[in-house]
């Protein structure tokens, strides 16, 4: 794991928020929002994998694609190395784009059938500056050789691919412009098992190779543990608890997170394990519950929880937790 206190962080996200407009027709009255993120702090260190984990629609994907700036927050910083991109617009985007990449969740849809995969990895280089097309050349062929598949592969187009080799691509196109920080947005979700353990191997030698920073999206916390240095779990837009990845699974503070882990598979069949099962379901992030977004579904939850909302505070050195009945729960 990469020293966090001695390195200055990579990326650092203040108080984002990305409110998306509901229409509720011309003649309503009201100005309501889906809440899709509501106030984001965390960081990244180089060369550090920061796992996001959390119930699908809690907001991860949003946030990812918020960092990547292929949305643009409502409101917040994200700052990359020093430099706040929150509310640039695409020209004064463009040097940042060689810099922070993403790879998407499903390689079906991610990639262009219409281009050769020679010319879909040859593309971005020309846009940033590449003008010799030999040079382009070797670079995409460079480019599959480093992700496992190789030069044969030039002139083949995407449907010619398995799922598995689809993502090899994928994770070759994000390199391409030899990228600092990769957002990997739900990376191995969409492939089979056997094939998840590959991507997920390609991708810590990647790291290493190349002292790459990731933010790892996952619903899968055994993934998570495996591949990351520290967890943040996300609920309704908010992070409840952030630690590093071996202490998070040791020891967890917060009831949400609890839940999530006590519905890990356990691989020793002697050790009997109590699932928590929660309560109701996840309230809409157009019409969240106050104060603590957890409050409608923590076992825990006392009046005093839906009034005032909680901060992310360093409950241990380096454990974050958002929830202010902790001292009493524990």
């Amino acid at each position: 794991m990469p020293d966090t206190n001695t390195r200055e962080p990579l990326l650092e996200v203040s108080g984002l928020k990305r409110h998306f407009p509901v229409d509720d027709g011309i003649f309503s009255r009201q100005n309501r929002s889906v809440k899709a993120v509501d106030g984001v702090d965390l960081t990244i260190a180089p060369g550090e994998a920061l796992g996001l984990v959390g119930e699908s629609g809690c907001g991860k994907t949003t946030l990812g694609r918020n960092i990547v700036r292929l949305d643009k927050p409502t409101e917040g910083v994200i700052r990359f190395e020093g430099v706040d991109i929150a509310g640039f617009e695409d020209r004064e985007l463009k040097p940042y784009r060689r810099q922070i990449q993403i790879i998407f969740q499903n390689p079906f849809s991610s990639l262009n059938p219409r281009l050769t995969v020679g010319n879909m990895l040859m593309e971005p280089l020309m846009l940033h500056g590449m003008k010799d097309r030999a040079e382009r050349r070797a670079r995409a062929q460079e480019l599959l050789e480093l992700v496992g598949l190789g030069a044969q592969h030039f002139d083949r187009y995407p449907h010619e691919f398995s799922g598995g080799q689809r993502q090899r691509l994928g994770i070759a196109r994000a390199l391409a412009l030899r990228p600092k920080l990769i957002v990997c947005d739900e990376p191995v979700s969409a492939l089979d098992v056997s094939i998840q353990s590959q991507i997920i191997n390609l991708l810590r030698e990647l790291q290493e190779e190349f002292d790459l920073s990731y933010l790892f999206i996952s619903h899968d916390l055994s993934v998570v543990e495996h591949m990351c240095d520290r967890v943040a779990v996300m609920y309704l837009g908010r992070i409840v608890e952030m630690a590093p990845a071996g202490e998070l699974y040791r020891k967890t503070y917060h009831p949400y997170t609890r839940a999530l882990l006590s519905a890990l598979p356990v691989p020793d069949p002697t050790v009997e394990v109590e699932e928590i099962i929660l309560e109701g379901s996840v309230p809409s992030p157009v019409n969240p519950p106050p104060g603590c977004h957890f409050s409608t579904r923590c076992p825990f939850a006392k009046p005093e929880c839906s009034t005032a909302t909680p901060e992310l505070r360093e409950f241990e050195p380096g454990h974050f937790v958002r929830c202010s009945r902790l001292e009493e729960i524990l």
